[in-house]
């Protein structure tokens, strides 16, 4: 068991900018020593032309003694910058008049803007397409921005906040982490490098359902042999224009015709054989008139 000797002064609250939460520390620490009453009312000093009896006079140095420690004190709670603007202050109740005076309605100022971070927090949500790392670090931006102006908040609020206001393409990913994990234990960065690999991975399977679509509905690259190439869907074989890519006119100058062999049209464009057709088709009617008349 400790024993007296050791036992440990209190720290000195220092002034961190929130005047309502320091000033309860304070006023509690400047009380256990036994120095309020002069802080919050002051040196009783006697009026101009007065005779003190030893008494009063003992009663009054240690006042003053005491009043010194105090302002010890609160010098030692206060940053120099601070402290510089309030030198001229000759007792502690005039510096803590002082420093009430600057920072409480500063303090309001700080009231106020955190009532509307905190509506703004509540109202979060992940934006149509807005990535994970995007929407972290706007929700981590505001909750810092809370904590700045004096609110209390545990990790767990925030996780719980980013879990329950993704967009639904998560929810698969949110019900899963929920499942497996104790969100009270969950860490921040572990969230978001779980959310970042789902995400990931739903990058890389969008193309391919993408090629899977296209491929079934017979748009894929394709590539015909013979007379020319075609590629996508609507290709002619024969180096025409299909849907997917456009082509310059085949040069069928090298095309030789199977029916005449002459270059520049294929067999089905020949008109010789046509000529052809239509001179066998006269022969067979002359044969057929000169067989009846005779």
């Amino acid at each position: 068991m400790a024993s007296e000797n050791n036992y440990v002064q209190p720290a000195i609250p220092r002034f961190d900018g929130h005047y309502d939460h320091w000033s309860m520390l304070m006023e509690n620490f400047l009380r256990s020593k036994e120095y309020w009453s002069l802080v919050e009312q002051g040196i009783n000093e006697p009026t101009v032309g007065s005779v003190l009896t030893d008494a009063q006079t003992k009663i009054l140095e240690d006042q003053k003694l005491k009043d010194l420690k105090a302002k010890n004190y609160l010098f030692q709670a206060i940053d120099r910058g601070i402290l510089e603007t309030i030198l001229h202050k000759n007792t502690s109740k005039q510096i803590w008049d002082s420093m009430k005076k600057k920072y409480q309605g500063s303090t309001r100022v700080k009231r106020a803007q955190l009532q509307t971070l905190r509506k703004e927090f509540e109202i979060l949500h992940m934006n149509t397409g807005e990535s994970v790392d995007g929407y972290f670090s706007r929700t981590l931006a505001i909750a810092n921005r809370m904590r700045i102006h004096g609110d209390k908040m545990e990790d767990v609020t925030i996780i719980e906040k980013i879990l329950r206001s993704m967009s639904a393409k998560f929810n698969y990913v949110v019900c899963s982490i929920e499942e497996s994990h104790n969100i009270e234990e969950l860490l921040i960065d572990k969230l978001q490098s779980s959310l970042l690999l789902h995400e990931q991975r739903m990058v890389s399977i969008i193309p391919e359902e993408q090629v899977l679509k296209v491929s079934m509905n017979g748009g894929v690259l394709s590539r015909g042999y013979g007379r020319g190439r075609s590629w996508g869907r609507g290709g002619t074989g024969r180096g025409g224009r299909g849907r997917g890519y456009d082509q310059k006119p085949f040069d069928k100058s090298r095309v030789q015709c199977y029916n005449c062999h002459r270059y520049g049209h294929y067999q089905y464009e020949c008109t010789d054989k046509e000529e052809k057709v239509n001179l066998v088709e006269a022969e067979a009617e002359e044969e057929m008139l000169f067989n009846g008349i005779s």
